[in-house]
């Protein structure tokens, strides 16, 4: 009989920060705060101490050590990924970190979240639950409002810039940039909250979330002259604005070159991008991303998307031990949403779907871990998949953006009002 593998405990209830180890994430986090001379706003933060909910948004690892200067000298419970955990969960445990799965509706981790409120403690979480992918927010979850209604703690913001032009999701080396900057901000006292509904409540929060690094630094005058600054934007920018082919995008150096049709771009220190020659569709990095999104969005209003089925390899993650390998299988994305089927390395049969009602949005991965390249990840609330397609022409940031706007167009289906930003 096959082994059922041992699942993560996630009724386990939350540490406090060992004292121990709050030195120790000091250490690990001021000194690259320092190094890009990182400059913290605060904005009526005056007397609020904890408990409170400190909503961040995401960008790079750095988001994390902004929030630990932020929130100095005071102890917080983080919201992390089961991926963080992988071979620490002892160490994640004991600094407060609190396991997720993502984009998935989990009622223990209300639960959590109130113990920790109680406890007095600060709750960080990143509401976005990714990075982001060309430096501008992320759908927010529509239930973001009823949880800080419900934690009836102060709802405080942690809005950083700096951190994705410095290290992007698609190209994580450290570019030196500086200063950074964020904005530590009250936006409800328990009182405000207990008298706003969710919807105002949700509305301020988006308002609160918009951000735009690209931008930031441009009007900043900020000069990135790292060599190979745009190597990796072709996994974001992956159609050409000049023939409309999908995939065929490549980078090296500080050009982005079209495969199909032979049109380049060069991104300069400023992060805006030239045509080498031409015209220069979108100097503007999220001007061209918003122009996929639009196109894929005009897929799914046709009902014509579909990535067909994909060969894929999948890994499970149903603890914090170790990747298993699962198999391999096919992966298709259309308008009913993820399916993903295969053998499993005993012979058995593997099968997971995700409707397009299960999720707002879905986390990618380029080049996860250097093993097989680009990846989707789908959960349940007891086992993560991470699959990789292979051996075709594939966008997981397509895939990424088709979440959202089949998600969107459900909506609209079973006559909800779309709002803004939030899903």
């Amino acid at each position: 009989m096959k082994r059922e593998p041992v699942r993560f405990d996630m009724v386990k209830k939350p540490y406090a920060t060992a004292w121990y180890l709050r030195p120790l994430v000091n250490l690990l986090s001021f000194p690259d705060v320092w190094k890009h001379h990182n400059r913290l706003t605060k904005v009526g933060m005056e007397g609020i101490r904890p408990p409170y909910l400190l909503l961040c948004n995401h960008n790079a690892f750095m988001d994390f050590k902004v929030a630990t200067k932020a929130i100095f000298p005071h102890r917080a419970n983080y919201v992390v990924a089961i991926d963080g955990f992988i071979g620490r969960e002892g160490l994640l445990r004991r600094l407060g970190c609190i396991c997720k799965r993502k984009f998935t509706s989990d009622v223990v981790l209300i639960k959590h979240l109130l113990r920790v409120a109680r406890r007095g403690d600060i709750l960080i979480l990143y509401p976005e639950a990714r990075y982001s992918l060309c430096g501008t927010t992320a759908v927010l979850p529509e239930g973001l409002g009823a949880l800080c209604k419900r934690m009836r703690v102060p709802v405080v913001t942690l809005i950083c810039h700096g951190h994705h032009v410095n290290s992007p999701f698609w190209n994580l080396h450290d570019r030196g940039v500086k200063p950074t900057e964020a904005e530590m901000t009250l936006q409800f006292t328990p009182e405000e909250l207990q008298s706003a509904t969710v919807d105002e409540i949700n509305a301020k929060l988006v308002q609160a979330f918009q951000y735009d690094d690209f931008a930031w630094q441009k009007e900043r005058g900020i000069r990135v002259t790292y060599p190979k600054r745009a190597e990796g934007l072709h996994k974001v920018l992956f159609q050409c604005p000049h023939c409309k082919t999908e995939y065929r995008m490549t980078s090296e150096g500080d050009k982005l070159k079209c495969g199909a049709c032979g049109k380049e771009w060069r991104m300069t220190e400023l992060s805006e991008l030239e045509a080498v020659t031409g015209k220069t569709e979108f100097s503007h990095i999220p001007d061209w991303y918003e122009w996929e999104r639009r196109n894929v969005r005009a897929e799914v209003e046709a009902g014509t998307y579909s990535t067909g089925a994909m060969p894929v390899t999948v890994e499970s993650l149903p603890n914090a031990r170790r990747f298993i390998r699962l198999g391999e299988g096919t992966m298709t994305h259309d308008m009913t949403g993820f399916h993903v089927d295969g053998v499993d390395l005993d012979g058995d049969p593997f099968h997971m779907e995700k409707p397009v009602p299960s999720q707002y949005s879905c986390h990618i991965e380029y080049e996860y871990l250097g093993k097989h390249g680009d990846c989707v990840d789908l959960n349940t609330l007891e086992d993560t998949w991470y699959i990789y397609p292979h051996d075709c022409d594939f966008s997981v940031t397509k895939m990424a953006l088709a979440t959202e706007e089949l998600f969107r167009m459900d909506l609209i289906r079973r006559g909800k009002t779309i709002k803004e930003g939030i899903f």
